[in-house]
């Protein structure tokens, strides 16, 4: 359950400048480059496997086919996207049915898409195309099915360009193929759960493909706050997680039971978890594969999550630094974040950083080191192009954090001028976005101060 580090925002951006589509706005420059240009692209998966028809009365199974648009970042408006997809490299491999919102002629349909989103939460694949294996297609035969995009876009209130997908980038291949094919079920999400509670997981294995399972391999990781209640003897059980990645349960399990085609698999027990005090937001991860080492046909329904929103909060909080010292002299100030509970985060599927902290240089002195994870900005948040010396500084947390936890980010500070209570800001907020921090019960302690020579107290 490792997440994707990539930012939602600026998914691509950065290293695709050139690309053929992407829309620049104004004059782009280092400050705002990510703000100013945005890009479309198309979400396809890379192959398709389509079982062979076996002994099925009703020929070969169909399989969904789901493509999407999006764009990069949030501050464009994209719409009247138009998905053009080319089913001529799948001829007598494969058969096609086109749904209602693509206008097919010939071997090409354009599919629309009115309003095209960027990668994040409400995202999902607005095209939805069902293969099937061709009558006569023998195993091994493939094809390669292809894809171009353009839409329309623009900064939101502006004025709006034509927009068009990285040419010769996306397609799928489709290949028949015989074997057992495991699928799971997916699992509606549980929320408003209180943390104590406990709930049953529901895990059900069907094999849709037309050749046996000489059994079944799963795999089950449960986030920190969810403690696993039903252990099975197939299971081998252990706690995963570093310094870098969050503590984990994981079990790995071997199930004997053979699943010829069309048989359903469940546990000889519900598999039930219960939420810990520090539950906030959980997830259980299942995955399945064939027995013996068997390759599955199509392995996108091999993996499945349930999640839990718990009840609960954690207070973060700011915390800064009081330095003293003489003119030219350099001292150490160290601010940062904590965690009070009693519940801890992680932003699992995502892997952005639970927050950041933001950190404005207080006047008279300069900073001359600078942590890895705090990035330069000018006053008002935008690029600066030196690491030492900014004004401001935006540093990153990791992706998760315990209850009782204290992230400290040491700044060296020359102290060029002395100044009477120079007093520098340090603010927790969100990595996108400026809301207050919905599980957080005190967002009054989401801010302090690193205060240089203040003055004595009578």
């Amino acid at each position: 359950m490792r997440p994707d580090s990539a930012r939602r925002a600026v998914r691509f951006g950065a290293r695709v400048a050139a690309a053929a589509g992407l829309l620049t706005v104004g004059l782009a420059v280092p400050a705002s480059a990510e703000e100013q240009t945005d890009q479309l692209w198309i979400n396809a998966q890379s192959e398709q496997k389509l079982p062979l028809g076996g002994g099925s009365e009703d020929g070969p199974q169909s399989r969904s086919l789901d493509i999407g648009l999006s764009h990069d970042n949030d501050n464009f408006t994209v719409t009247d996207g138009r998905l053009t997809v080319d089913i001529s490299g799948v001829a007598g491999v494969a058969e096609v049915t086109w749904p209602d919102n693509c206008a097919p002629s010939g071997t090409t349909a354009v599919c629309s898409v009115p309003v095209v989103p960027t990668i994040g939460d409400d995202y999902g694949p607005q095209v939805h195309l069902t293969v099937r294996a061709a009558a006569g297609a023998a195993a091994g035969a493939h094809g390669r099915i292809t894809y171009t995009a353009v839409a329309t876009g623009g900064l939101t209130g502006g004025p709006a360009e034509s927009m068009e997908a990285p040419l010769d980038s996306f397609d799928t291949t489709l290949t028949v193929a015989g074997g057992p094919d495991l699928s799971l079920g997916d699992i509606a999400p549980v929320k408003g759960a209180q943390p104590g509670s406990t709930h049953t997981v529901p895990f059900t294995v069907t094999n849709k493909g037309d050749e046996r399972s000489e059994g079944l391999a799963a795999r089950f990781v449960a986030s920190y706050g969810l403690d696993l209640l039903t252990r099975y003897p197939e299971c081998t059980y252990r706690t995963i997680g570093d310094d870098e990645y969050a503590p984990m349960t994981e079990a790995t399990c071997a199930f004997d039971e053979v699943l010829e085609p069309g048989d359903t698999f469940t546990l000889p027990e519900p598999l039930r978890v219960t939420l810990a005090s520090h539950a906030l937001a959980e997830r259980f991860d299942i995955s399945v594969d064939p027995g013996n080492g068997a390759d599955d046909l199509a392995g996108e329904d091999n993996y499945t999550i349930a999640g839990f929103n718990a009840v609960n909060t954690a207070d973060f909080e700011a915390t800064g630094a009081r330095v003293t010292g003489g003119a030219g002299e350099t001292v150490t100030a160290e601010l940062g974040f904590r965690n009070n509970g009693p519940a801890w985060l992680g932003n699992l599927g995502s892997g952005d950083p639970v927050a950041v902290v933001d950190f404005t240089v207080p006047q008279g002195v300069t900073a001359t080191a600078v942590p890895d994870a705090c990035e330069p900005r000018t006053l008002s948040g935008s690029y600066y192009p030196h690491r030492t010396g900014a004004p401001r500084y935006a540093c990153e947390l990791p992706y998760w954090t315990l209850p009782d936890t204290t992230r400290t980010f040491p700044f060296q500070l020359r102290i060029d001028q002395v100044v009477p209570d120079a007093t520098g800001d340090v603010a927790l907020r969100p990595v996108f976005g400026d809301a207050p921090f919905s599980f957080d019960p005190n967002p009054g302690n989401n801010t302090a101060q690193v205060v240089v020579n203040a003055t004595p107290q009578a």
